[in-house]
């Protein structure tokens, strides 16, 4: 029976459909009855049935198998966890293992995995969290062949999330390009340090803090080793840290080809960083740099006691032409910016000259929104 299903399923594989179709209307022009033809269609039927339910069931155990090796909890307990599941919540769990496995089967479309929602911020802390950090073990898996080819990373709010499984997944993603990290548990430093280490040519990186103003990790070291590690970075975004100016001082002034900065909702931010560009000690080459830069963000000079200064004195500089290429800034700030005579008494409002005769430069777009009013001057 082995030998005949052998020769019979060869000879498919190997014969067009047509000639199948043509030898079995010769078998059954040479049956003279027409009972015996009947009986000939009927035990052709039966047979395909029973190859159809063995191939299903070969195919059912193979599928238990391959399951069985690369999924780590037991039967049992597997059918409970989905059991607690909402029709919605196995549809997604479905969806990610589909598009793993087609990761896994082809590595190249693993090129651009985005795992965010279209407004991250809708539901912040109420999302239904599917995603764990385990989702990133196939980043170093198979000898980190799927990471290799990874060049865009978003990561949003994804559930006991942990400094050692972010690392470990940085590490095999040297080609990434692009890294976005919201509403993670993850500290700043550890995180900058893979960076560093393993993301070769990263140009833009987009950090969000999930403790708002309490992670005060970075050291002035680190900075150093990312700038001189990194030297491709052309957009920082490093929202809601506790960030002092000379850590700020060394990041902007470190990487030349910088384009744009984030330094939103950030603690213990100055303003003094902004002078680097007036200082004698700058060399030419930063200025240069400064002139070349095409936007900043900085929402958060709350902090600074000199912050309504600093931004005048930037603005001055505009408009002196010292930023040729500079076409957005925003300073907005929900508690004011400090005077320079009074930590305590803010300023609301942008009473700087330079804003309200509107003297700025072409294409320039300067942003202040202060309980929630917004001023802006083009």
């Amino acid at each position: 029976m082995d030998h005949l299903l052998l020769s019979f399923l060869s000879l498919t594989d190997s014969s067009p459909l047509v000639s199948l179709d043509l030898s079995f209307d010769r078998l059954l022009d040479s049956t003279p009855s027409d009972a015996d033809q009947a009986l000939l269609i009927d035990r052709a039927h039966s047979i395909g049935s029973l190859l159809l339910r063995a191939a299903n069931r070969s195919a059912r155990k193979r599928a238990s198998l391959h399951n069985s090796i690369a999924w780590a909890l037991p039967p049992d307990l597997t059918i409970k966890v989905f059991s607690m599941l909402d029709s919605q919540s196995l549809c997604y769990a479905a969806a990610t293992c589909w598009m793993f496995n087609k990761c896994a089967m082809d590595p190249l479309c693993y090129e651009n995995i985005y795992l965010t929602t279209v407004v991250p911020e809708t539901r912040q802390g109420k999302e239904s969290y599917i995603l764990t950090r385990t989702c990133l073990y196939p980043l170093s898996g198979d000898n980190g062949t799927a990471g290799a080819l990874l060049w865009r990373l978003h990561l949003y709010n994804i559930e006991r999330m942990d400094n050692t499984s972010l690392c470990v997944a940085l590490a095999a993603c040297p080609s990434l390009l692009d890294l976005e990290i919201v509403g993670l548990h993850v500290e700043l430093r550890q995180t900058l340090m893979s960076v560093s280490s393993n993301c070769h040519l990263i140009e833009r990186l987009f950090f969000e803090s999930s403790k708002t103003g309490r992670d005060d990790s970075l050291k002035s070291q680190t900075c150093v080793d990312v700038v001189n590690n990194r030297p491709n970075l052309s957009s920082l975004s490093l929202r809601g840290f506790k960030l002092h100016h000379y850590k700020v001082r060394i990041l902007v002034k470190g990487f030349r080809k910088l384009k744009y900065a984030d330094f939103s909702t950030s603690y213990s931010i100055t303003g003094t960083f902004l002078r680097m560009r007036f200082v004698p000690a700058c060399n030419q080459e930063f200025g240069k740099w400064w002139e070349s830069t095409r936007g900043f963000n900085f929402k958060g000079l709350h902090a600074s006691k000199r912050g309504e200064v600093e931004v005048s004195r930037f603005l001055t500089a505009i408009i002196v032409g010292d930023f040729k290429f500079l076409q957005y800034l925003d300073i907005s700030n929900r508690e004011g910016l400090a005077s320079e005579g009074d930590w305590y008494q803010r300023s609301y409002n942008p009473r700087s000259k330079v804003i309200y005769e509107g003297h700025v430069p072409p294409k320039f777009m300067l942003a202040f929104v202060c309980r929630g009013n917004r001023y802006s001057c083009r």
